[in-house]
């Protein structure tokens, strides 16, 4: 089975063809998706990451048990300084990785993402909303219409903590929580109104269980607390990892 990587050095990214201005990491990685979608297996790369020997091949090997199925492989990372000092692994994810869940949490780190050709031509079929991340809007995509999504908990990544990261990690609970809150709800609930937005114009794609569940949420982002509240409770998968986590998030979906 052959793999391509989808690779951008770091700190960089695709210019126009006409010499404009820079896409951005999200649009440049997807546009390389686009292109590459006829290959067997496609992997996100960063450059500035380093991947673990037997990486592409573990990933191969669980994607290849969904056979025609569209399958998208992430995993832990381990996290390292500048110098590739450090094993900290990074946050574990015990909750199945389905949808709706997948619009309140990434779990698919970019680095470690693998993805087939079938979960590579759906992801590309669906326009990005605004502000995406490719690695969240990937998850997203492969969770609400049905695929196989594998979160293996073990490290295939080092994962480099430098001060240029465009989107640092951290495997500690109270940093992530400090860091959501001093963030505020604002870009979180922009993106989650923006994902369920692009995922209904092409509703007939997602599972039935996945349309209906879109439709309550979406129905709760434009209601009062009343039916934000049914929706919390009806869509029970539709939460983060953590028990503060989900707090936090519950609050937000509330109120903002």
């Amino acid at each position: 089975m052959r793999a391509f990587a989808l690779t951008l050095p770091p700190g960089q990214c695709l210019e126009s063809a006409t010499s404009g201005p820079h896409l951005g990491a999200a649009p440049s990685f997807l546009l390389l998706l686009s292109e590459a979608r006829d290959e067997q297996i496609v992997a996100f790369a960063d450059q500035d990451d380093v991947w673990l020997p037997q990486k592409l091949a573990r990933a191969s090997e669980k994607i290849s048990a969904a056979g025609d199925r569209p399958a998208l492989y992430c995993a832990q990372q381990f996290i390292v300084n500048e110098t590739l000092a450090g094993s900290q692994k990074s946050a574990a994810h015990t909750n199945p990785p389905k949808f709706p869940a997948s619009l309140t949490q990434n779990i698919a780190n970019g680095n470690t993402l693998v993805m087939n050709r079938a979960a590579s031509a759906l992801v590309t079929a669906i326009p990005a909303p605004e502000g995406t991340v490719h690695d969240w809007w990937s998850y997203i995509v492969i969770a609400a219409c049905g695929g196989d999504v594998i979160f293996d908990a073990e490290p295939q990544v080092l994962y480099r903590l430098h001060k240029n990261n465009l989107i640092a990690a951290s495997p500690s609970l109270g940093a992530r929580a400090i860091a959501a809150l001093q963030r505020g709800p604002l870009i979180f609930m922009t993106m989650m109104r923006r994902h369920a937005e692009a995922l209904s114009g092409h509703a007939a794609w997602l599972t039935p269980a996945a349309r209906a569940d879109l439709a309550l949420i979406q129905s709760a982002l434009n209601g009062n607390i009343l039916v934000r509240l049914r929706a919390l409770k009806t869509c029970r998968r539709f939460r983060r990892r953590t028990l503060l986590e989900n707090l936090l998030f519950t609050f937000w979906f509330l109120t903002s």
